[in-house]
């Protein structure tokens, strides 16, 4: 037998050739259905063997604290590169910072920003969406629900993260900040500031003008941006 996955066409082998066989209509399968909640079950980060299912946006820490020297937005994204294949993880992954060259609310694809729940490594729910990360409160979250690193470390709890500060260089709307981003992540030194948040206090974008000397966490967002095929 043979499945035409772009035509939606099932052919058996018969004698001298194939044949067609005619199916009947498509029944569509509920996103709440027990059916894909098993397949959203057998998926998890890291399964190697299984492929995952698109349906949430994991939000991921460096496995280690980090200056405001990061060697620019491209160097911050290679990291969470790195360390998500490190990891076992397949996906994009992009760091959680505004830059010269973005403002951090545009940084997951359009298509995924309302959509898909934001959820730690283990798929515990921080935000409903990317889009509520923005709304303007500071991006409260549950501050009982871990955020981890890529090798498995609660940095709300874990003290290689001695100062419970996360870098985002952002507004409230996830706006970038021109004088408070580390001269877009290439700066360290004492005069240089940049805008992170206080986990503790329950707020991701929280609003506190820091030293870039300063080692705080470093977070990442998976981004798996699908290309478009051309139009002829």
């Amino acid at each position: 037998m043979a499945y035409v996955s772009d035509k939606g066409e099932l052919y058996i082998r018969a004698q001298g050739g194939w044949r067609k066989i005619q199916l009947g209509e498509l029944i569509p399968i509920p996103s709440d259905s027990h059916t894909a909640a098993v397949s959203h079950g057998l998926s998890r980060p890291g399964d190697r063997s299984t492929p995952r299912l698109h349906s949430q946006l994991h939000l991921v820490a460096l496995n280690a604290p980090a200056t405001g020297d990061m060697r620019g937005i491209r160097g911050a994204d290679f990291q969470c590169y790195q360390q998500a294949r490190a990891r076992g993880l397949t996906s994009t992954y992009r760091a959680f910072l505004s830059s010269h060259l973005q403002d951090l609310a545009t940084i997951v694809r359009k298509a995924d920003r309302a959509n898909m729940p934001v959820v730690n490594l283990k798929g515990e729910i921080l935000f409903n969406s990317w889009l509520s990360i923005f709304s303007g409160d500071g991006a409260t979250f549950n501050p009982q629900t871990p955020i981890y690193s890529f090798d498995g470390r609660n940095v709300m709890t874990d003290q290689s993260w001695p100062q419970k500060l996360v870098w985002h260089g952002s507004s409230t709307v996830g706006i970038r900040m021109t004088t408070n981003y580390c001269e877009a992540w290439r700066a360290g030194d004492v005069a240089v500031t940049g805008q992170a948040s206080l986990l503790q206090t329950g707020r991701l974008l929280g609003q506190h003008t820091r030293s870039c000397s300063n080692h705080f966490i470093v977070l990442c967002i998976e981004n798996s941006y699908i290309r478009e095929p051309r139009q002829n």
